[in-house]
């Protein structure tokens, strides 16, 4: 098993190496928008933005699983945070709803999405969004700060989910909400699959079963916590066969293992 450390360095490397190309270069790559052929593929979680309202298509690589800001109430004027924003799709997509009187901070370990998520805001002339580096185990944010928090398959490549719903918690505002999609497990993938950098990084080696997911969120202190969407995730046989031998591939079936995408909702009490 992977340190924490290792597992954040990798994230950092296999991300910022995305962040170097297009959604297209991504896509065309021979397996989605990784960096190589052993890899899972990304796009296989992927949902389309394209109708939302606020869609910037050089900010989309196609990198998540869900549309959190399509169910996450934002409403004009709100303080929306994105944890994990990457090169900022969500971001933008929560502005064009908050408005020019709301603001929307996006935090992000990579430097390069950094980069490449204030070149576009700048392109675009928003002056109330900002990013920020930093990690969701330790946000650069202060207290109470978020009427609304969404993300988008980030929570999966966080070592301490523990630590991430209580940061999460911190920020929000009593009253608030986040909403979150992410990947969570039905039954428990075997050893080899979870020690394999390449599909932690597509958010599967990282994910916890539903109810350890969802019994995290209330530990940390959320109330009214929701299911807003739930869709499986049909990795391809060849992926999982290179890490899996057909003995373990029929196990895997007969366990009934299953990857889904889910989109949470849950609430700060007001005190």
């Amino acid at each position: 098993m992977k340190s924490e450390r290792e597992i954040k360095e990798m994230v950092k490397e296999k991300y910022g190496a995305i962040a170097n190309k297009s959604k297209e270069q991504n896509q065309s790559s021979c397996c989605g928008s990784t960096c190589g052929c052993s890899d899972v593929e990304f796009t296989v979680m992927a949902e389309d933005y394209a109708t939302l309202p606020g869609y910037v298509p050089d900010a989309d690589l196609s990198l998540g699983c869900g549309l959190p800001t399509e169910f996450a109430l934002i409403k004009p004027g709100d303080t929306v945070v994105d944890l994990g924003s990457g090169a900022g799709n969500d971001c933008f997509v929560a502005r064009s709803i908050a408005g020019d009187s709301g603001r929307v901070i996006g935090i992000d370990m990579t430097d390069a999405m950094i980069a490449k998520a204030r070149a576009n805001a700048a392109k675009l002339g928003f002056r109330n969004v900002e990013f920020r580096s930093g990690d969701i185990e330790k946000m650069p944010v202060e207290d109470n700060t978020a009427d609304v928090v969404v993300s988008n398959c980030v929570m999966n490549l966080v070592p301490d989910k523990k630590r991430a719903f209580a940061e999460t918690f911190r920020i929000i505002r009593p009253g608030g909400h986040f909403s979150i999609s992410d990947i969570v497990l039905q039954g428990e993938l075997p050893d080899e699959l979870r020690d394999e950098a390449a599909l932690y990084a597509g958010c599967i080696s990282g994910a916890l079963e539903k109810d350890k997911y969802l019994s995290a969120i209330r530990e940390a202190g959320f109330e009214n916590v929701q299911v807003q969407k739930e869709r499986q995730i049909e990795v391809p046989a060849e992926i999982l066969a290179r890490h899996l031998s057909l003995e373990q591939l029929e196990d895997l079936k007969r366990k009934q293992v299953g990857i889904f995408s889910i989109t949470v909702y849950a609430e700060k009490p007001r005190h």
